[in-house]
């Protein structure tokens, strides 16, 4: 007769072999953990309240402005609101006197902000990409016009502009009596006395988007290029610039957007009158202005929406095929 002589320890004893677990308990496998009600009523409520007032205040809106843009309505009601088809569109690009200039306009600002504040940018990040001293300091401050907003940048350019007590009056002995320089009321200067402005502004945006693409250069690429006897005009017009070209196409589609949403500043100034009509202050004017067009707004609202996806589908095109081949 046989006995069994192996010695549990006391831990061995007390985990249960697999299989006899206690009825009721689930073994925890790995570090798996399942939410809890709380947790997904929480994640829900997180992704789905956003995505709400997305849908509502984006998508509901334009697709409301792209049916009304075929109909006319004056806003008091929607027994009001009549089909008329392509009235809208053929009014606005046969009769109306100010559709054209607001396009000329938009189309300025555009090369403007391309040829100045974009160079301008381009030449502070590749300054502050030395690693200079305080170099903190200059984002910083050339960062700033970005981060405020519109009305505070077109607030103080009003004081700069001020006819009688404004800087460049004062500085060009222009501040006399008969001497006046309205820089904002003349039809002939005001659009590019707001276009130093918004390109003040523009420049610290520019600044941002290529020191953040020189950060992602190859620092191999600068060894090898200075190995080879170039100078430093020579190393970025031939090894860095190139490799700028994602940020390049960044730059582009970023100044058209901003281009063609140019409302704020110019509304700011003078509201859009004498000289400054862009396509944005002619929605504004027409949806809730006086005459409350609002099937003749939503019309160019659609126009300029049409401009904005023919700039910004290519750009998402060639990203996801980029994507795709990576």
């Amino acid at each position: 007769m046989s006995a069994d002589t192996s010695i549990q320890t006391p831990e061995a004893a007390a985990v249960p072999p697999p299989g006899d677990a206690p009825k009721g308990k689930r073994v925890p496998q790995g570090h798996r953990r399942l939410l809890t009600r709380r947790d997904r009523l929480i994640l829900g409520l997180m992704a789905g309240v956003p995505t709400v007032l997305h849908v509502a205040l984006v998508w509901v809106t334009a697709l409301a402005s792209i049916a009304l843009a075929f109909t006319t309505w004056d806003g008091i009601g929607f027994d009001s609101i009549k089909w008329v088809g392509l009235d809208n569109f053929k009014e606005l690009f046969t009769s109306n006197p100010q559709f054209w200039p607001a396009v000329q306009h938009n189309v300025i600002w555009f090369v403007v902000l391309i040829l100045i504040p974009t160079p301008l940018g381009l030449f502070l990040a590749v300054q502050l990409d030395k690693r200079i001293r305080f170099s903190r300091v200059y984002q910083t401050a050339f960062f700033l016009p970005v981060v405020v907003s519109f009305a505070v940048i077109g607030f103080v350019w009003q004081l700069v502009y001020n006819p009688d007590t404004g800087l460049i009056n004062s500085l060009i002995g222009a501040n006399r009596p008969g001497h006046y320089i309205d820089w904002i009321g003349d039809p002939n200067l005001n659009l590019w006395a707001i276009l130093v402005a918004a390109s003040w502004r523009h420049a610290g945006y520019m600044m941002i988007l290529y020191l953040a693409g020189l950060k992602g250069v190859d620092p191999s690429l600068r060894e090898a290029s200075a190995l080879d006897g170039a100078n430093e005009w020579q190393t970025f017009r031939n090894v860095i610039f190139p490799t700028l070209r994602p940020t390049n196409t960044i730059v582009l589609v970023v100044t058209i957007i901003e281009s063609l949403r140019a409302f704020d500043l110019v509304f700011v100034f003078n509201g859009g009158a004498h000289g400054t009509e862009l396509l944005s202050i002619l929605v504004t004017n027409n949806i809730i202005g006086e005459s409350s067009r609002i099937g003749y707004g939503s019309a160019i609202a659609v126009v300029l929406l049409l401009i904005s996806l023919g700039v910004i589908i290519p750009y998402l095109v060639s990203t996801f095929r980029k994507e795709r081949r990576s």
